[in-house]
């Protein structure tokens, strides 16, 4: 793997059969306040995963639009603790639950951001985690104005090394 990849999370499947991604990344020089709006306001979305809009309130509508795939997220807010916590489904409609818990924790310097991803049974958690992977290196060159498209080689060596964790 390349020096110039970051740390990947850990998977793990959960005794249902679903699987539960956990996904760190520290953000120095950042504070809370700046994560939180990167997380949350449209015009930071928009920066690092796509055009989208949060109503910031338990059951509030979460609307991603993935444009150039044609998918677009649906889904309610399921938790928040407004500048530290914020929990929706990284789903649409009548598809199965695949909630997303991003938390922000100061620490020394910086900002930490845990991201939980849960993948039903029977779908890729290898790929979702990935995927995830990418766009948290997107953040990270939003949160420093310098945006970058989404970095395939990242999401390629994540997929591996999540697909090795789960032994395939």
């Amino acid at each position: 793997m390349s020096e110039n990849l970051p740390p990947f999370g850990s998977l793990r499947t959960l005794p249902d059969g679903s699987f539960e991604g956990r996904l760190e990344r520290t953000y120095a020089g950042h504070g809370r306040d700046a994560l939180w709006r990167m997380l949350t306001d449209p015009a930071g979305i928009a920066q690092w995963i796509a055009p989208g809009s949060i109503e910031l309130r338990p059951g509030g509508a979460v609307k991603i639009d993935f444009q150039d795939s044609g998918i677009v997220i649906e889904s309610k807010v399921l938790e928040l603790d407004p500048g530290r916590v914020l929990a929706y489904s990284w789903s649409s409609g009548d598809e199965p639950a695949r909630p997303l818990r991003w938390q922000l924790d100061e620490v020394p310097g910086g900002t930490r951001l845990t991201l939980t991803v849960h993948t039903p049974a029977g779908e890729d958690p290898a790929k979702a985690c990935a995927g995830f992977e990418g766009h948290l290196e997107m953040l990270a060159g939003a949160l420093e104005g310098v945006p970058i498209k989404f970095p395939f080689q990242v999401y390629v060596a994540a997929r591996a090394a999540y697909n090795q964790q789960l032994g395939r």
